[in-house]
């Protein structure tokens, strides 16, 4: 996927809110109300997914109505579906700020600049995010994104800067 066309995960349904047809959607954005501000989300393929009316913040949530439904079935129905926009009707993120969607398929370098592989994904286990690797031989393997394992990114080139514990790369 181009940068242009990427498209960054800002919400999953969580089913029906009351009974006249409102939706709860667990948002992923800094307040949920932004997602006012995208107003058409669309499903992981780019397909239209809901169209938000008008909605209000409860918690980490965001409540409120969209074009596709009508009922708290309907609501219901699409419970699980996660909603994106693309990334670029999004602000530029601040300094030492990335979007997750911005990591993967970077190129991975060492300090040396001696290729270890591209990021392949992003995951967040509880404890951090953490970037899955795919090298260009041999199994994936995981680095922590910190400032120690990841002390540089630059999402202009394409790269980041990887140093990994002796242990990832095999080192006894």
């Amino acid at each position: 996927m181009t940068g242009a066309s990427k498209l960054v995960l800002v919400g999953r349904v969580a089913g029906a809110f009351g009974v006249k047809g409102e939706v709860r959607i667990s948002a992923y954005t800094e307040t949920p109300l932004s997602l006012l501000h995208y107003r058409d989300l669309k499903r992981e393929d780019g397909s239209p997914g809901l169209t938000l009316i008008s909605g209000r913040a409860a918690k980490s949530d965001f409540i409120g109505t969209a074009e596709q439904i009508a009922t708290k079935e309907e609501a219901d129905a699409l419970r699980g579906l996660r909603l994106f926009v693309a990334r670029a009707t999004m602000p530029e993120p601040e300094e030492d700020e990335f979007y997750l969607a911005d990591l993967i398929g970077m190129a991975v370098v060492d300090r040396d600049g001696q290729a270890l592989g591209k990021v392949k994904a992003v995951h967040n286990f509880g404890a951090g995010d953490i970037l899955e690797i795919a090298p260009p031989r041999g199994a994936t393997w995981y680095l922590p994104f910190t400032r120690a394992a990841v002390p540089q990114v630059d999402v202009a080139t394409g790269t980041l800067v990887a140093d990994p514990p002796g242990e990832v790369m095999g080192d006894p």
